[in-house]
């Protein structure tokens, strides 16, 4: 059993608990993926196994010939998204195999990585939550990020100062986020809160790690 699958978020919703509650979730098409290839600690250092994800023309100029031959080993074709999952025991898995959501149940907790919305270039304000100066009458400066550095000395601009700059576009990881609903024959999982990133996004879902495990 691998601890985390690839899918697309598809949105958000609402569903409403068994107690009457409103419960706002994300929608995620999980799965199935297929397994690529198996690393072994002999060959590579480490157990785990590479995982396809949504299917996509295994031709020019869709896919590379280095990326179609890696495709071949598995026998299903070219695929959109790939990942790597660390496994324990890598003889449960076959190439070429398919896994689902079986391993998942309600009540999971999962660490969900996306890439954020990109917003372009920002300002300090919407970037980094400045407050900003005075908005009355007069202010010259309302919007502006005030005093970043010193006079005389150091007479510089430290490295890493929030200014304005591009924002969003990065890799992002929510964490604890709870299974809600499975819909196995749809390959949907509904999880608890938001997901990074838009819709139609690619996603990384693994399950929260336990004491003794990879």
């Amino acid at each position: 059993m691998t601890n985390g699958l690839i899918g697309k978020k598809v949105g958000m919703t609402q569903i409403f608990a068994y107690d009457g509650k409103r419960v706002p979730v994300t929608v995620l098409r999980v799965g199935p993926c297929v397994v690529l290839q198996k690393k072994t600690v002999e060959r590579d250092g480490y157990n785990a196994i590479q995982l396809g994800f949504e299917q996509k023309p295994a031709r020019k100029p869709y896919t590379t010939k280095p990326m179609l031959g890696h495709f071949r080993g598995a026998g299903e074709g070219a695929f959109r998204k790939i990942a790597e999952f660390r496994v324990d025991n890598i003889d449960e898995f076959e190439v070429g195999q398919e896994i689902g959501l079986d391993q998942f149940t309600v009540g999971d907790k999962l660490a969900v990585t996306g890439k954020s919305k990109g917003k372009g270039f920002q300002g300090t304000i919407k970037r980094h939550g400045f407050g900003g100066g005075r908005m009355t009458h007069g202010g010259m400066n309302k919007r502006g990020p005030g005093s970043i550095g010193q006079c005389a000395y150091p007479g510089k601009v430290f490295k890493g100062h929030n200014m304005s700059g591009r924002m969003g576009g990065k890799r992002v990881t929510v964490q604890n986020l709870e299974v809600v609903e499975i819909d196995r024959a749809n390959n949907l999982l509904l999880v608890k809160g938001a997901v990074p990133g838009a819709n139609n996004n690619f996603v990384v879902i693994r399950r929260k790690q336990t004491e003794g495990s990879k």
